[in-house]
């Protein structure tokens, strides 16, 4: 995984509350275990529509996307996790997510920033927006916000740790367990 380093970008915004893992990556791109590629399937249903966000060029290399309450809920897909950050999404900002989808991000180095709503519609509106994880603020939206995370959570994004990474942090007393039991 790579690291969380303080994040400045350009924000995607998609005002719609209730959005579920099948309208972030349709059934049919759940053929693979792979993860490069699947930002082509994002959000694919809603990209016919010219008029779509992620189809307006001024949204092009977005890196912050910002939706309404409920981002992520359904299904337990990891693949959602792993088509937004194919196509370029470090971090996602809304008022609350699904937990699954909440999990999925933080195991796989996606920022989910939980705002209240007033935050949240501010850093909607926002043009740009700077996401610093170590100080727990979003900048960009008029004064400071903080948002809260796990410090577990936090010290992983922050490493770039994920499961197997942690476990092989611990290589050295597995490596004497097992020279001990054979």
């Amino acid at each position: 995984m790579t690291p969380f380093t303080p994040l400045e970008a350009a924000v995607l915004p998609l005002d719609r509350a209730h959005v579920d893992t099948d309208q972030i990556i349709p059934k049919q791109f759940l053929k693979t275990t792979e993860r490069a590629g699947l930002g082509r399937g994002l959000f694919f249903a809603w990209r016919q529509d010219p008029a779509f966000v992620l189809n307006q060029p001024r949204y092009a290399g977005a890196h912050i996307l910002v939706a309404g309450e409920n981002f992520g809920c359904g299904s337990s897909r990891e693949h959602a996790v792993w088509a937004l950050m194919d196509y370029g999404i470090r971090c996602v900002i809304a008022p609350s997510f699904g937990d699954i989808f909440y999990n999925n991000c933080c195991k796989n180095g996606l920022l989910p920033v939980r705002l209240a709503l007033p935050d949240a519609q501010r850093a909607l509106a926002a043009g740009r927006l700077r996401v610093d994880l170590a100080t727990q603020t979003v900048i960009g939206a008029g004064p400071a916000i903080h948002f809260e995370i796990a410090p577990a959570v936090k010290q992983r994004l922050l490493e770039g740790l994920d499961e197997i990474a942690l476990t092989l942090r611990r290589l050295p007393q597995i490596e004497a367990y097992e020279a001990m039991h054979p």
